[in-house]
């Protein structure tokens, strides 16, 4: 390094060095991604907490168990040499470690935006090198712990491979040009505050019929009235909305045997996402195309006093104090991301619940809630973060339970540990019925709705029904590549008026 010409590199590999410092130049970068939604933020916030990691395996147990001294700076010319030299031991070099793993999470979450951070990685990797302040081994092992930490963040934090869950191609579907033959529902009040797609979704389907949700009324009951006021009847069915308005579209289309046609409004979008349908224009493409997959639709039966009640779900059903950790999870997920909000809400979860008596696999336990899922949910073993198949026809059922010593504590370290799947306070099974008798009236939640209470209930896969989604492997749509940042709905309005008006230009 000390026989290299002195150049204009030399400058700016001093800045850029320097600009890695307490990694401010990783977390501008974070910043900058996380502005697109998808993921680009997803990526930003592994980055993060990767770097966070990471630097905490560097600086505070590497660095505390190697002494190593550094280059001798002193051989370096001036204009080469870092004025503040760090002092503390050599080996291994945090920079490198904050780099690669920054560059590493951004690979897992978008390989895309990846081809751009690495070479920056690198070139900050290599300023500790040029600058004296770091071996070359120092730098090899740094990156090496880096992207170790990023890559075992997987353990508590899946990555999805695919935007889509697979499902069987349904060639039946009716083709719905303009919309003509849909019933939708439209509810206002389930995304952004302040905004009302309708209008936009009149907009873009100028044939079907459009309706609004009214205060008080039920979803359900207001799509099977306009469904029978459709003189020359419906051909298909559908919601724009959140999963709770989505399930009562889905329940409609079920019991009347039509299609359903799914536009992401709501906050979250959880079966849009696994639908992979995440935008207007994709839904003005399926439905004039006639392009859709079979879906399972869960069922769940409630013995009242009034005799049976049958509710249907999309998504996931729970018994217990699961709806309370999703909701807590769901408010601080934003602040410190998904895992770490979800050990925070169990914690806190867990010690303000009271655990509930249930018989399962004809055995009773005592557990803290009890986990549905319309599907087998990933990864197994762990926290059911998404599908991979919409149309396998099971139910995953997943349980804490609450009938050993110390089970709180035993399920918190174990989730913290990325172990919850060799606890014995966590079971997991796969069925196609589930009946759960309670030896008390519970409320049992769906979909983010609470429909009830009963003491005896019978959880099975209900049907199936067609959704609407683009066929990506059709020719037609070559160019109309899926957005890898989740677009927010408002900001396609315009395509999907060209769409509407037939200017595809």
């Amino acid at each position: 390094m000390a026989e290299i010409p002195v150049s204009a590199v030399d400058r700016g590999l001093l800045r850029l060095t320097r600009s890695a410092n307490h990694s401010l130049l990783w977390t501008g970068v974070a910043a900058a991604l996380a502005t697109r939604q998808g993921a680009t933020r997803r990526a930003a916030l592994r980055g993060m907490v990767s770097i966070g990691g990471a630097s905490f395996v560097v600086n505070v147990v590497l660095k505390s168990l190697v002494a190593r001294r550094r280059p001798a700076a002193e051989l370096l010319p001036h204009p080469r040499r870092l004025i503040d030299a760090p002092t503390s031991s050599s080996f291994p070099s945090g920079h490198s470690a904050a780099a690669a793993a920054f560059a590493t999470a951004v690979a897992l979450e978008s390989p895309r935006t990846a081809l751009a951070i690495a070479p920056l990685a690198a070139t900050v990797a290599y300023s500790r090198i040029h600058t004296g302040v770091h071996w070359s081994s120092d730098v090899a092992v740094g990156a090496a712990v880096g992207s170790a930490v990023a890559l075992a963040t997987r353990r508590w934090w899946p990555v999805r491979e695919s935007d889509e869950a697979q499902a069987r191609i349904v060639r039946e579907a009716p083709v719905l040009a303009d919309g003509k033959g849909l019933v939708l529902l439209v509810n206002p009040i389930s995304g952004a505050p302040g905004y009302d797609p309708t209008d936009d979704v009149a907009a873009a389907l100028p044939a079907a019929t459009v309706l609004r949700t009214e205060p008080g009324r039920d979803c359900v009951e207001q799509l099977e009235e306009a469904l029978t006021a459709q003189s020359d009847g419906a051909l298909a069915v559908g919601a724009a909305g959140g999963d709770g308005t989505i399930s009562a579209a889905a329940t409609v289309a079920l019991r009347n045997g039509l299609p359903l046609v799914v536009v992401p409004t709501g906050t979250l979008n959880h079966f849009a996402r696994d639908l992979g349908v995440y935008d207007l224009l994709e839904v003005i493409d399926a439905t004039g195309a006639g392009e859709a997959v079979a879906v399972d639709v869960a069922g769940v039966e409630l013995e009242t006093e009034d005799g049976p009640r049958t509710y249907h779900w999309i998504n996931t059903a729970s018994l217990g104090a699961y709806p309370d950790l999703v909701r807590r999870r769901e408010q601080w997920q934003h602040r410190w991301g998904k895992w770490p909000a979800f050990t925070a809400a169990l914690v806190v979860t867990l010690h303000r619940s009271e655990p509930i008596r249930v018989r399962l696999n004809d055995q009773w336990h005592d557990v803290w809630f009890v986990f549905f899922g319309n599907g087998a949910y990933h990864p197994h073993g762990a926290i059911p973060a998404f599908r991979s198949q919409l149309d396998d026809g099971l139910l995953d059922v997943r349980w804490l339970r609450a009938d050993l010593r110390f089970s709180r504590t035993r399920a918190v370290l174990a989730l913290m540990l990325a172990a919850i799947g060799r606890s014995k306070v966590y079971s997991e099974k796969q069925v196609r019925e589930l009946i759960v008798h309670l030896d008390s009236p519970e409320s049992v939640a769906a979909d983010g709705e609470v429909l009830g209470e009963a003491s005896r209930l019978r959880f099975t896969v209900a049907g199936q029904v067609a959704a609407y989604r683009r066929d990506e492997e059709n020719p037609r749509w070559a160019t109309r590549a899926r957005p890898h940042h989740r677009r927010p709905l408002a900001r396609l309005w315009d395509a999907g008026r060209r769409k509407a008006s037939g200017d595809t230009a």
